[in-house]
C-alpha cells in the first residue's frame, strides 16, 4: 500500500498535489510519503510477532535520507549500516548506537575504530582477519566487541545477478563449511563477544523458498555450534524481501514471510535480527519529472523527460522496471519510449511501453522509487544532484537540497602549474 493516488484527476502524495511540489521545488525531484513509511514499518513489525524475540534494523543503503531515518527511528527501528558515513547518519537521526548493526565486506580499520567509539550494538564479521583486527582494537580499549559471523550458505536467491549475495562465488560471508572452525578460533579472542551468525542471500526476493532453504542451513549450523560448546544468542537473517514494481506483480507479503520465519526458526531459541530496506522504502517514494519533448521516432516516439539515469540508476544498472504514469492523465494512451537527457543510450527508462499520453510540459512520475533511487544518484554529465521532498499529510518540506553544478564546480581546484 502507498499514499500516492489521484484526486480530481491529479496525483497527490497524501494530501499534497504533486504539481504544487513541482512548482515550489522544480523537477526532477524525489517525493516521499511519511504515512507510507510508517505503515510499512508497522506492517513488517507486526508480521514478525509470531517469530518471538526480534530486532529490526532498517537497511540505510536503501534510502539514507536523515528525515526518513528519523521517521523510522520514531517507529522503533534500529539501523543496518555498511559504512561509517551511514553510521553517522543513523546517529544524527537519533537511532541509539546500541541498535546499530555494522554490515559490509570492506569495513576499514578506521571504520571499525569509529564504530567501537560510538558503541554500536553489533558487528557482522565477513572474514577471520576482520574479526582478529576488531578483537585487537576492542581489547586495547578494555572492551569486548559484540559480533556475529556472516556465513554464505551457497543458496541461489533467484534474483538479479548483481544483487545476489548468497552464492559461493559471491564476495559476502564465509563458506558455511568453514564456519564452525572459524567461529571456534575467533571465540578465543578476549576482545570479541561472539554471539551468533548472520546471513543475507540477496535483494528483491520474489520467492520465499530460497530463504527457507538458507534458514534451514543456518539452523543446522546453530546446532553444530552449540554442540561444540558455543553460546548462540543471536541469528541475523538479513533482509531482501521484494516489492512489486510492475502492475500485476504478486510477491510474498510480510505476513507470508513472518509465518515462514516463525516456522523455520521455531526451535532456535535466539533473538532474530532483520535488516529490511526496500520493503519499507520502495513504494514510499516516486520520482517526479517533467516531459521536455516528445520526439518522433522510427517505430515509437521518444518521451524525453528531465529525470535521467544519474537521478535513477536502477534501470541502466539492473534493467529494472519502474512504472511511469502521468500526474494528470487525460485517459488517452500512447506507445512510446521513455528516455532522459544524459548522453548515453543507456539513459532509457522504457522501450515500446504503453503509457498515459503526455506532451511537452506535462508532469509524470516513476513509481516505486523510494528505495535505491536518490541514494544512488550522481552528477554525471555535470547535472544537478536531485533533491528530495518529504510529505506529511497536507504539508511538505525539502529534506535534501538540489545541489547545482556551480556548487560542485566550486569544490574543484586547478593546480598552480595549470593556471594562466
Amino acid at each position: 500500500m502507498n499514499h500516492f493516488d489521484y484526486r480530481d484527476g491529479v496525483m497527490h502524495a497524501e494530501d499534497v498535489a504533486l504539481p504544487a511540489i513541482a512548482e515550489a521545488v522544480g523537477t526532477p525531484v524525489y517525493v516521499y510519503s511519511t504515512a507510507t513509511f510508517r505503515r510499512h514499518a508497522q506492517v513488517f513489525r507486526d508480521a514478525l510477532k509470531p517469530a518471538g524475540r526480534v530486532h529490526l534494523a532498517y537497511a540505510i543503503k536503501a534510502n539514507p535520507n536523515v528525515a526518513v531515518l528519523r521517521v523510522l527511528a520514531d517507529e522503533g527501528y534500529g539501523a543496518d549500516v555498511v559504512s561509517a558515513g551511514e553510521m553517522q547518519r543513523a546517529l544524527a537521526a537519533g537511532i541509539p548506537a546500541s541498535d546499530i548493526v555494522f554490515s559490509g565486506v570492506g569495513k576499514t580499520r578506521g571504520e571499525l575504530a569509529q564504530a567501537l567509539d560510538a558503541g554500536i550494538g553489533q558487528f557482522n564479521l565477513e572474514l577471520e582477519e576482520e574479526g582478529e583486527v576488531l578483537a585487537a582494537l576492542a581489547h586495547a580499549r578494555g572492551e569486548r566487541a559484540p559480533a556475529v559471523l556472516r556465513v554464505n550458505p551457497d543458496v541461489d536467491a533467484g534474483t538479479h545477478a548483481k544483487i545476489s549475495t548468497g552464492r559461493k562465488e559471491n564476495k559476502f560471508g564465509v563458506a558455511i563449511d568453514q564456519a564452525v572452525a572459524m567461529f571456534d578460533r575467533l571465540s578465543k579472542h578476549d576482545g570479541l563477544d561472539l554471539r551468533g551468525v548472520a546471513i543475507h542471500i540477496g535483494s528483491q526476493l520474489a520467492d520465499l523458498a530460497p530463504l527457507e532453504a538458507a534458514y534451514a542451513r543456518i539452523g543446522e549450523l546453530v546446532a553444530e555450534l552449540r554442540a561444540a560448546g558455543h553460546r548462540i544468542s543471536r541469528v541475523d537473517l538479513g533482509g531482501g524481501l521484494g516489492v512489486p514494481y510492475k502492475p500485476g506483480d504478486v510477491l510474498p507479503s510480510p505476513a507470508d514471510y513472518g509465518a515462514m520465519v516463525a516456522r523455520a526458526t521455531a526451535d532456535w531459541d535466539v533473538e532474530l535480527m532483520f535488516e529490511p530496506g526496500r520493503v519499507i522504502a520502495g513504494n514510499a517514494g516516486v520520482l517526479l519529472t517533467e516531459v521536455i519533448w516528445v520526439k518522433p521516432g522510427v517505430v515509437n516516439p521518444y518521451v524525453i523527460v528531465d529525470a535521467a539515469m544519474n537521478d535513477l540508476a536502477r534501470v541502466a544498472m539492473y534493467d529494472a522496471y519502474h512504472d511511469f504514469v502521468a500526474v494528470a492523465p487525460t485517459g488517452e494512451r500512447m506507445m512510446a519510449n521513455i528516455a532522459g537527457p544524459v548522453c548515453e543510450t543507456g539513459d532509457t527508462f522504457a522501450m515500446g511501453r504503453d503509457i498515459d499520453a503526455v506532451k511537452s510540459g506535462d508532469l509524470g512520475v516513476f513509481r516505486t522509487a523510494g528505495a535505491y533511487g536518490a541514494t544512488m544518484a550522481s552528477t554525471y554529465n555535470s547535472r544537478a544532484l536531485v533533491p528530495e521532498v518529504l510529505v506529511d499529510g497536507d504539508r511538505f518540506a525539502v529534506v535534501a537540497d538540489r545541489i547545482h553544478p556551480e556548487t560542485i564546480l566550486a569544490a574543484e581546484r586547478v593546480p598552480e602549474w595549470l593556471k594562466r
